[in-house]
């Protein structure tokens, strides 16, 4: 485990990785997920934050591991877990609604309205890359799901989600094709991701003075 400003979700052995992460992202191979903490101030216009990120990757030799970044505290990340049948699905979430959008609008943002929802989701039953594909499409579904329940309005509607929020889902490499909703797979990693979404958002939306 690296020390703050990192937070790392070890995955305890080579996953195969599906991100849109700003560093590695794609289709990886990666034996943890890892989060950079960085303060509003650090993201000037200026910065180009993924030859930034890197370099500050490469520093610690995880250059090859996947990463987010955030302005969210890391004590403030949610972890949960949900298991049905013989399959479990943990998930790991910060959130912050600063950048608040409802999804086919676009609100006027300044620089300084950074904002993130992180969600790192690691399932134990072996997938294929086009079922990898399927669980990220169910991730962001329950991302979804967590934040129009917490009835985040705005001028466009209801909020869906931010203007920069990341996923990664891993899990063993494997031939499993499929992992909808109707299967035990998609019933755990929806569960698990939406229970961490919704908590790490109410936990920003008591703190925040914005909502």
């Amino acid at each position: 485990m690296l020390p703050p400003p990192w937070l790392t979700f070890p995955l305890g052995a080579p996953h195969r990785v599906l991100s849109f992460a700003p560093h590695n992202g794609g289709f990886r191979d990666a034996q943890r997920i890892l989060w950079r903490e960085v303060r509003d101030a650090d993201l000037t216009p200026e910065l180009d934050a993924f030859a930034w990120l890197r370099g500050e990757l490469t520093a610690i030799g995880a250059q090859d591991e996947v990463c987010f970044l955030t302005s969210r505290k890391l004590s403030a990340h949610v972890r949960r877990k949900a298991t049905v049948e013989d399959t479990t699905a943990t998930a790991m979430v910060t959130a912050g609604l600063s950048n608040a959008e409802r999804i086919g609008t676009r609100l006027p943002r300044t620089w300084k309205d950074w904002g993130t929802i992180n969600i790192a989701l690691r399932l134990s039953q072996p997938l294929s890359d086009v079922a990898l594909i399927e669980a990220l499409s169910l991730v962001a579904e329950a991302r979804t799901a967590a934040v129009l329940d917490a009835g985040v309005e705005l001028p466009t509607g209801r909020a869906t989600g931010t203007g920069t929020d990341c996923i990664a889902v891993a899990a063993p490499p494997g031939e499993h094709a499929f992992v909808g909703k109707h299967t035990a797979a998609g019933e755990a990693l929806g569960r698990a991701a939406y229970d961490a979404t919704a908590e790490a958002v109410h936990h920003w939306l008591l703190e925040s003075e914005a909502w």
